[in-house]
C-alpha cells in the first residue's frame, strides 16, 4: 500500500510540476485550453486512483462488505469520470460514450453513469455554426437555405444537426462540426494515452491501452464528413436488396469535411417501444430485420457500421408504402474486416450457436483468446458459460443470466482488460456493436429470438460457402437443417 502511494504522490507531482512548467512557457497563450484540460484529466486521475487505493485497506478480499464497497467506488469513480467527460467535451465525451456502450464488458456502474453522455452532449451557438458554414461553403445561410431551424434536431459529441429547407423546397438535415473539436481532439488523445499509461503503472492489472489505440485510429475518420457521406452510400448500395433499410442521400454539393448536409429523415428510436406501439409498427419485425442487416454487414461484407445506439437507429411507417422501415444514420465509424478475422468470426458463430466446443475453443484461439477462450466466448455472445456449452440457440436467455453476465463484468475485469488487449483491435468495435445491438434487444425483449439465429446462420453458411466455393460439409459447420431443427422441435 504504502508503495502505491508513493507511486500515486509522485504521478501527482510530476503532473503538477509539468502543467506548471507549460503554463509558464505559454505565457501568451493562456486562452489555450489544453493547459486546463489536462489539469482536469490529471486530477481526475489521481483521485479515482487515491479512492481505489485506500477503500479496501481494512476490509478482507471476496467477502460481501468487500464487493458492497467496490460497488460504491465503480459509482463514484464513474460519476468522476463522467463529470471529467462533460467538462472536457470532443473527444473526452466520444470515448465516455464508447465505455458506456460496453454494457457486458464494464461494471455495470460504469455503463449506467456514462450512458447519460448521450444526452449531455455540448451545444455549439448559432454563431459558431453560421461561422462554420461561412468558412466551409463561402455563403451565409439565407444564401443556401429558405429556412434553417436554430434549435439543433441533436447535439453529439463532435457535431450537431440542423433541420433546414433548400430553396428547391427539400427538407435537409445539415450535420456541422464543433469548431474547436478538430484543433483540440489530437491533443486530448495525448492526455488520454499519458493518464492510461498512469493508471497501468500503478494498476498493471488494468490495462486499458486498447481505448487509446482506437481513438487514435478513428477519431481522424469520424472527424472527417466526406468519409462518412462515402461510407453512408456505400453501405446504402451494399444492402440494398433491403427494402426496409433508408439511409439518407448525401447532398455532395453542401458538404466539407466540417458539414455533412443529406435528406432528412424523421422517426421514432429503436428502443421506443410507445412510438411503434402508436405507429403501429410490430416489434419482433423491426428486431429481426435489424438482425439481418448486421448479420449482412458482420458475416458476409465485412463492412460493419459500429454505433447503432439507439439515436442514430431509426424506425417508421414509409409515407409513400406505409411499410416500415429503419433509417440508419450517423455512418462516421465503420470496421472493415480482414477477410481470414471475418471468416474466422463466422465459424466461431456457427459453433456457439450449435454448442460446438471444440469449434468454440478452436476459433476462438484464431482469433487470439489464448487461454481466456470461455470468457472470450461469453463476452462475444453476452451468454454465461453455462448457455455456451449448451448452444445459445437451444437456452432462452433468463433475467438470472443477464444479471451473471453484468456482475462478471465486475469480478472479471482485470480479465476482461487483458482479452482486449490480446484479441485483434478489429474486434473491438464488433464487441461494442454486438453490446449495443444487445441493449437494443433487451429493450425490445426480443433477445435470442429463434429467428435472429437463423438469419445469424444463413449469413454464415453463405459467407464460408463463397470463401470455399461449396457449401460448408465438416462437421462443425451447420447445415440449413442444423439451423431450423432446434426451432421446430
Amino acid at each position: 500500500m504504502a508503495g502505491h502511494l508513493l507511486k500515486v504522490s509522485s504521478l501527482a507531482s510530476a503532473v503538477f510540476a509539468s502543467s506548471g512548467f507549460y503554463l509558464y512557457n505559454r505565457q501568451l497563450n493562456l486562452n489555450d485550453l489544453s493547459v486546463i484540460r489536462f489539469g482536469r484529466a490529471a486530477a481526475t486521475t489521481v483521485v479515482i486512483s487515491l479512492d481505489y487505493l485506500t477503500a479496501f485497506k481494512h476490509v478482507a478480499y471476496d467477502t460481501e462488505e468487500y464487493w458492497a464497497i467496490k460497488s460504491k467506488v465503480h459509482l463514484r469513480s464513474a460519476e468522476r469520470l463522467r463529470d471529467l467527460c462533460c467538462a472536457n467535451r470532443g473527444t473526452f465525451i466520444k470515448v465516455g460514450q464508447h465505455l458506456g456502450a460496453l454494457d457486458y464488458l464494464l461494471p455495470e456502474e460504469y455503463t449506467s453513469t456514462l450512458k447519460v453522455l448521450h444526452s449531455q452532449a455540448p451545444q455549439s451557438s448559432m454563431e459558431e455554426i453560421q461561422q462554420v458554414i461561412r468558412e466551409d461553403l463561402g455563403k451565409e445561410l439565407s444564401e443556401l437555405f429558405v429556412s434553417f431551424e436554430e434549435k439543433p434536431q441533436g447535439a453529439a459529441s463532435l457535431a450537431q444537426v440542423h433541420k433546414a429547407v433548400l430553396h428547391d423546397g427539400r427538407t435537409v438535415a445539415i450535420k456541422v462540426q464543433h469548431p474547436k473539436v478538430q484543433r483540440q481532439s489530437s491533443r486530448d488523445i495525448v492526455m488520454m494515452e499519458v493518464m492510461l499509461k498512469a493508471i497501468h503503472w500503478l494498476f498493471p492489472n488494468f490495462a486499458f491501452m486498447w481505448l487509446v489505440e482506437e481513438a487514435k485510429k478513428n477519431m481522424p475518420l469520424e472527424l472527417d464528413f466526406l468519409n462518412e457521406g462515402h461510407n453512408a452510400e456505400k453501405v446504402a448500395n451494399m444492402l440494398a436488396h433491403f427494402p426496409f433499410l433508408k439511409v439518407p442521400m448525401i447532398h455532395w454539393d453542401l458538404s466539407t469535411k466540417r458539414i455533412l448536409t443529406m435528406e432528412f429523415v424523421d422517426g421514432g428510436q429503436i428502443n421506443d417501444r410507445d412510438y411503434m406501439k402508436k405507429h403501429s409498427i410490430n416489434v419482433n419485425e423491426i428486431s429481426e430485420n435489424l438482425g439481418k442487416m448486421y448479420s449482412e454487414m458482420i458475416f458476409v461484407h465485412g463492412f460493419v457500421h459500429c454505433d447503432p445506439h439507439p439515436g442514430n437507429v431509426l424506425v417508421r411507417k414509409c409515407a409513400q408504402s406505409k411499410k416500415t422501415e429503419i433509417a440508419l444514420l450517423d455512418h462516421g465509424l465503420y470496421q472493415v474486416l480482414q477477410p481470414d478475422l471475418r471468416l474466422d468470426y463466422c465459424r466461431l458463430w456457427q459453433a456457439l450457436i450449435k454448442g460446438d466446443m471444440s469449434g468454440v475453443e478452436r476459433y476462438s484461439l484464431r482469433l487470439g483468446a489464448g487461454d481466456l477462450y470461455p470468457l472470450f466466448a461469453c463476452v462475444v455472445t453476452s451468454r454465461s458459460w453455462t448457455a455456451v456449452n449448451a448452444g445459445i440457440s437451444s437456452v432462452p436467455v433468463t433475467r438470472s443470466e443477464d444479471v451473471e453476465i453484468r456482475n462478471n463484468a465486475a469480478q472479471y475485469l482485470p480479465q476482461i482488460s487483458e482479452l482486449l488487449n490480446r484479441v485483434p483491435r478489429q474486434m473491438l468495435l464488433l464487441l461494442k456493436t454486438n453490446d449495443l445491438l444487445r441493449g437494443i434487444e433487451t429493450t425490445l425483449q426480443t433477445r435470442a429470438s429463434s429467428s435472429s439465429f437463423i438469419n445469424m446462420s444463413r449469413c454464415c453458411i453463405r459467407a464460408v460457402a463463397r470463401s470455399e466455393r461449396f457449401l460448408p460439409t465438416t462437421q462443425s459447420a451447420l447445415t440449413l437443417h442444423d439451423i431450423i431443427h432446434p426451432f421446430i422441435c
